[in-house]
């Protein structure tokens, strides 16, 4: 019998790659997986996850239409299309929840000092908020009005003049 000459080629170790997001120590030691995502996939993320780059001016009148946007949504109340519309129609708990896990999600990415995904977070927490609003019937104007008669008051002032029905009703001594 002749032995096969041909030489097998050796497999070589896969190559760890740099994660693109920080990974927590108990994680990094975990094997990346051995497939490569598709092409349509990898385009996407491409997209989505590409660097933050703002094109031309933004203002906060933004909120004013994306206010009147949701409202539509909520009016025309078609759940199907609409995530506004489907938010609404779970409820105010449902809409509040998501509210405080933007909030959260916001906090999170501010105290780890990610830049970029902190406005992402901020732009989906006020999104989340106008859903709010929109929930109980507060037109943005009442929010500016409120912000607008507080301008120039201190915080600690402002707090303090609050009536103590307030702070009894909440049960906390963390308000003054």
């Amino acid at each position: 019998m002749a032995k096969d000459t041909k030489k097998k080629p050796l497999k070589k170790p896969a190559k760890r790659r740099a994660p693109a997001v920080p990974v927590p120590a108990a994680l990094a030691d975990l094997p990346l997986p051995a497939t490569r995502p598709k092409k349509a996939v990898r385009r996407a993320e491409a997209r989505h996850l590409a660097p933050l780059e703002v094109t031309g001016g933004g203002d906060a009148t933004v909120l004013d239409r994306l206010w009147q946007t949701v409202e539509s949504r909520r009016l025309a109340g078609d759940a199907v299309t609409s995530h506004s519309a489907r938010l609404l129609a779970r409820g105010t708990a449902k809409v509040a929840q998501k509210l405080g896990e933007e909030a959260v999600e916001c906090v999170i990415e501010a105290t780890q000092g990610n830049r970029k995904e902190t406005i992402l977070e901020s732009a989906d927490l006020l999104y989340h908020l106008l859903v709010v609003w929109v929930d109980a019937g507060i037109a943005p104007a009442e929010v500016w009005q409120e912000l607008t008669r507080r301008e120039g008051i201190s915080g600690i002032a402002e707090k303090a003049a609050r009536p103590k029905g307030i702070i009894r009703a909440a049960e906390t001594s963390k308000l003054p």
